[in-house]
């Protein structure tokens, strides 16, 4: 069984924090709960490189909004996939540090759920070529570097 991805949702509506951990909790991943984007930073400043695999939050926060957020999380771990949702139609225009913006009541879960997938098998990166690619390839260059 493969280990469960590891989401960072922060929303300061409790409720919608609860009905989206519930949703990706049933698709098998594991979800961090946050209601602040200070709370979310906390969690990875102490988070080991790579153990989250998404950061999920809303744009309109208090204290610090969604896109300071994602610019501080980056800087804590450069990789880290993020995704803002709003409820204000015209904020995508807003939401330029994440890597993806949905808008929050005009897309389904099931649109939700797909954009998650796709990011996180982004932060895997390119599939490992096989072994005998690889050989090839080696061979190949050590050729060209005697010749």
């Amino acid at each position: 069984m493969r280990p469960r991805k590891t989401i960072l949702c922060v929303d300061d509506n409790e409720q919608i924090l609860s009905v989206r951990k519930f949703l990706l909790e049933t698709r098998g991943y594991r979800v961090v709960s946050s209601a602040s984007a200070a709370e979310a930073l906390e969690y990875l400043k102490d988070a080991p490189q790579g153990s989250v695999d998404l950061l999920l939050s809303d744009l309109l926060l208090p204290q610090m909004d969604g896109n300071e957020l994602v610019q501080r999380a980056k800087q804590l771990h450069p990789a880290l996939p993020t995704l803002l949702i709003s409820g204000t139609v015209t904020a995508f225009e807003r939401a330029t540090a994440a890597d993806a913006f949905l808008p929050k009541g005009a897309s389904t879960p099931a649109e939700l759920i797909d954009r998650i997938r796709i990011l996180v098998a982004r932060k895997r990166g390119p599939k490992k070529q096989p072994v005998s690619v690889q050989v090839h390839a080696a061979q190949f260059q050590s050729l060209a570097a005697a010749s």
